[in-house]
């Protein structure tokens, strides 16, 4: 997969297939687009593009509707590239940029920019200036500048019936399976392991303190949840705390993960946490001795998770 930051920089000998969106998640709907996309490239000898945007629209146009994403950038390129695309788009998105109207769009960057010779678009994709133009437009525009349109009926949507918005919530909910399930793979907390409080090592438990330094990146409910990771290439499991530490008077929200049968130092390592599945809530416990009770609770459940589903 070629990256290309922006349509300007877009470089191919060949015509395209092209697909548009933010594919936050790259869940299993986005999937079933690109796989679309990459096969109808194969079949008609034409490079299969990916065109889309960084910062979210919202993020620029809605600021004060404080989106938080599944992706962090970096993370939907490593995931979109797992989908055999040939060229990734991230068009840079500005006020600028959301000014051009539909047939700018279509004319400057599909046909001169991105050589579009067909556009896989879902039925309900809405562009240029204030979102006023529709699939039918776009069919029209596929006429006069001759490109096709391959309309992904509402009928194939509601089949996959996941979107970017289904995950959030469940996500923000602390549903982690289900958003697993939705994503087709495990939600991720990317960062790196700084020093804490050392509150962890104290009460038998020593923990690492994630860093995720992504303000829009999506953080999911407070809780305890098993997660995995791979240390210096070392698949390794432990249980993960997103919360204040209410029970030793913490006050800001911490990621702290306890690594099972693993003793090395860790700060400093940046490392991509997996979440699997949610044990409880974060409580604040009558004593620091019912936390550690709770503690070795979460740690049996964990381990017998693991062992019955990640044997």
């Amino acid at each position: 997969m070629k990256e290309h930051k922006g349509a300007n920089s877009f470089v191919s000998e060949r015509q395209t297939v092209v697909t548009i969106g933010t594919f936050d998640g790259v869940h299993a709907g986005h999937r079933k687009i690109i796989e679309r996309l990459v096969n109808a490239a194969n079949a008609n000898n034409l490079d299969s593009v990916v065109l889309t945007f960084f910062p979210h629209p919202r993020m620029v146009l809605q600021k004060e509707s404080g989106i938080q994403l599944i992706n962090t950038i970096e993370e939907r390129k490593k995931l979109l590239e797992e989908t055999g695309i040939d060229h990734l788009v991230i068009h840079p998105f500005t006020h600028q940029f959301s000014r051009l109207t539909a047939l700018e769009f279509v004319r400057d960057i599909l046909v001169n920019k991105l050589k579009a010779k067909r556009v896989i678009i879902g039925y309900d994709h809405r562009f240029g200036r204030n979102r006023t133009a529709d699939i039918n437009d776009l069919k029209q525009f596929g006429e006069d500048f001759g490109f096709e349109v391959e309309e992904i009926s509402q009928q194939d949507v509601e089949q996959v019936a996941v979107s970017s918005t289904k995950i959030r919530n469940a996500l923000l909910d602390g549903r982690v399976e289900r958003a697993n399930m939705y994503l087709q793979h495990p939600f991720t907390l990317k960062g790196t392991i700084v020093k804490g409080r050392g509150i962890g090592k104290d009460l038998g438990f020593p923990t690492a303190n994630l860093e995720v330094t992504e303000e829009y990146k999506l953080i999911p409910k407070n809780g305890v949840y098993v997660v995995q990771t791979k240390i210096d290439g070392e698949k390794v499991y432990g249980m993960m705390n997103i919360g204040t530490n209410p029970t030793v008077g913490g006050k800001e929200k911490t990621i702290e993960s306890y690594f099972f049968d693993l003793d090395k130092d860790l700060y400093g390592k940046e490392i991509d946490l997996e979440l699997l599945v949610r044990i409880r809530d974060e409580k604040k416990f009558v004593s620091v001795e019912d936390l550690k009770i709770a503690m070795k609770q979460d740690q049996a459940f964990s381990k017998q998770y693991l062992k019955d589903n990640h044997a």
